[in-house]
């Protein structure tokens, strides 16, 4: 049995890197939620003895991706751009930073977990953390426009340093009521254990993104 777990659940716990024994601390309802998931397969496994695991995964993005989450909604306005569209990109925290990987590496050490010959818990991350303006960046690199900031707070603006427009703005309504701030996950159980390892780079992952959301939108 697998359960996915979520990074969210150790929420704001002030460490530059993130393993399976660090103390959880979420800040939303979601991350609060996940947590008894985790601590309820626990519970069984440990009483029962089933083959149950807990995958704590960092954020895993895909052009399968909701476009109400903000890896997708960035490469889809970036993807509308490139075909002539004039959408401002509205993001909240920019200076948020997540532990970024592709889901295709990740499902494969979902699967890693079940193979394994003992039942456990396991980190799945990039063990690199990126934020939201420079994942920003790097989408709108893609299509060849490179992006200058100006401004601070709410209102700081991404101009295409050519044209002077400007592509991106701040709207305080994205903001989370608890923000949670910095995610970086230490995956080197997985690596050791499971022989777990990443194929994709986050620049690979955008990329895809991007040139997935063109294809569609055209």
């Amino acid at each position: 049995f697998y359960q996915a777990s979520t990074s969210e659940m150790f929420g704001n716990v002030n460490k530059k890197i993130i393993n399976e024994n660090d103390k959880f601390n979420p800040v939303s309802p979601y991350g609060t939620s996940k947590l008894y998931s985790y601590w309820i397969v626990k519970n069984y496994r440990e009483s029962y003895g089933i083959f149950a695991a807990n995958g704590i995964l960092f954020n895993h993005e895909s052009p399968l991706r909701g476009e109400t989450f903000v890896s997708r909604k960035i490469t889809m306005n970036v993807a509308r751009r490139y075909h002539g569209y004039n959408d401002i990109l509205y993001l909240g925290n920019i200076y948020s930073k997540r532990d970024w990987g592709h889901a295709k590496d990740y499902v494969e050490g979902m699967w890693k977990m079940l193979q394994y010959k003992k039942a456990d818990d396991f980190i799945l991350a990039s063990e690199s953390a990126t934020s939201v303006k420079n994942f920003v960046n790097i989408a709108f690199k893609k299509i060849g426009i490179k992006l200058f900031w100006k401004g601070k707070g709410l209102k700081e603006i991404g101009y295409d340093k050519k044209t002077k427009k400007n592509y991106v703005k701040i709207d305080k309504n994205y903001f989370r009521p608890n923000e949670l701030h910095y995610l970086k996950g230490n995956a080197k159980k997985a690596k050791k254990l499971l022989n777990w390892k990443q194929k994709y780079s986050l620049k690979m992952l955008i990329n895809e993104m991007v040139k997935e959301d063109i294809e569609k939108i055209s």
